[in-house]
């Protein structure tokens, strides 16, 4: 009884997780750790770490306009009128003339009531889903949507409901189950326009009939879409040909800056104004970064040749190492992954990568299933022949060595 007693009285350490967890140091030991590498450069096609030059192939600078001297330019401007910060929230004394402007400019280009603009994309999402879904609402997500997307849905009280990866059977089920089964309120489906390890691209347009069906609204974060599908570079919607009720973006890929925005329609955009947590306690986005935004809208809008050049690069990309035996699942997108395998084999692949001089992204669970562990590849329009063929001649060699293709 004694022992019991103990053993019930007995406090844990908050801390022991931290203690027990020895995964990173072991993979470091054995000199395949693919994480924090500090770059030394700016970040574009070619990358400096460690004094040694890589070749690029794991950002999101999708039209490269990372470098661009126009984008650093504004930036620098931008620091030298307003300073480094707004010390603020948009909602009390961090809105500067630039934010409206950036605001007013994406509602315009994007083709809606307006736009609201958010400190971080990860931050739009959370701020976005929770200010609207309520307790007695459902929120309907794909399986594979980023940690945004699901964190916001933690953050709202409403009830969330998964269906398996871009199947819109399962989706139509989902949506029939809820509304038989009594669902009080409103049902918000959010999805990723491109989902960011896999590649590929949501089947809107069966997803938007059967939100219509079933009275749901649509919500798809575009944030590896805007500036890259569609005619005009406005993401997934466009590129079907199709209107959806909220898209979301982010600055940090496209627009080589930092930031997020939702683009909707006025009266949505002023409630998440007035009830976003996040967005009302979030300090605003930095000047520097505002003028980069609006520049790169500039060059999104008056350059399309850059999009055609990233498409043609992620089709030889696609094709190539398709020819070459990977399984590349079924991307249709500048993101291209290479199925590995297992976690550790992943590692290795990479680091064989990395020793050969190419730069790419390790993938393992849980952002991917076990045993599905894959090499994240990403392509901008300012990759050359010369870059693309180097990446295949490695990615070639790499993979006979270790077993991947024969």
């Amino acid at each position: 009884m004694e022992t019991q007693e103990k053993e019930v009285g007995k406090k844990i350490d908050l801390f022991e997780k931290c203690f027990q967890f020895k995964t990173a140091d072991e993979v470091k030991a054995m000199g395949i750790y693919p994480y924090f590498h500090p770059i030394s450069s700016s970040p574009g096609d070619e990358v400096i770490i460690n004094g040694k030059k890589l070749i690029m192939v794991g950002s999101n600078n999708y039209l490269g306009l990372t470098g661009d001297p126009r984008v650093k330019e504004a930036a620098a401007k931008a620091a030298q009128k307003y300073g480094s910060g707004c010390t603020g929230s948009r909602f009390l004394n961090g809105t500067l003339d630039i934010h409206i402007e950036l605001e007013e400019r994406l509602a315009k280009f994007m083709k809606r009531d307006g736009t609201l603009v958010f400190s971080t994309g990860f931050q739009t999402n959370l701020g976005t889903i929770s200010s609207l879904v309520g307790k007695s609402d459902t929120l309907v997500i794909d399986r594979a949507d980023h940690a945004s997307i699901v964190d916001g849905c933690r953050l709202s009280f409403g009830k969330v409901v998964k269906f398996a990866h871009n199947d819109m059977q399962d989706l139509e089920r989902v949506l029939k189950n809820l509304t038989e089964n009594g669902s009080r309120g409103g049902i918000l489906i959010v999805v990723d326009g491109v989902f960011s390890m896999e590649g590929d691209i949501i089947n809107l347009p069966d997803l938007v009939s059967a939100a219509k069906k079933y009275g749901a609204r649509v919500m798809v974060d575009d944030a590896h879409a805007v500036g890259v599908l569609g005619d005009g570079g406005r993401g997934t919607a466009e590129h079907f040909g199709l209107n959806v009720d909220i898209t979301m973006g982010t600055f940090s890929k496209s627009f080589a800056s930092l930031g997020g925005f939702i683009a909707a329609d006025r009266d949505v955009i002023n409630f998440v104004k007035h009830f976003s947590r996040e967005f009302i306690f979030s300090a605003s986005i930095p000047p520097s970064a505002t003028a980069a935004a609006l520049a790169a809208l500039d060059i999104i809008e008056t350059e399309p040749e850059r999009r055609e050049n990233l498409w043609k690069n992620a089709r030889k990309m696609k094709l190539e190492l398709g020819k070459l035996g990977f399984n590349t699942l079924h991307s249709n997108t500048p993101i291209i992954p290479v199925v590995i395998g297992e976690d550790f084999d992943a590692f290795r692949f990479w680091k064989e990568l990395f020793d050969r001089g190419i730069f790419a992204n390790p993938t393992i669970t849980p952002a991917v299933p076990p045993g599905m562990a894959l090499i994240r590849t990403s392509y901008t329009a300012t990759h050359t022949d010369t870059h693309l063929d180097r990446v295949l001649e490695v990615f070639e060699k790499v993979g006979k060595q270790l077993g991947v293709i024969s």
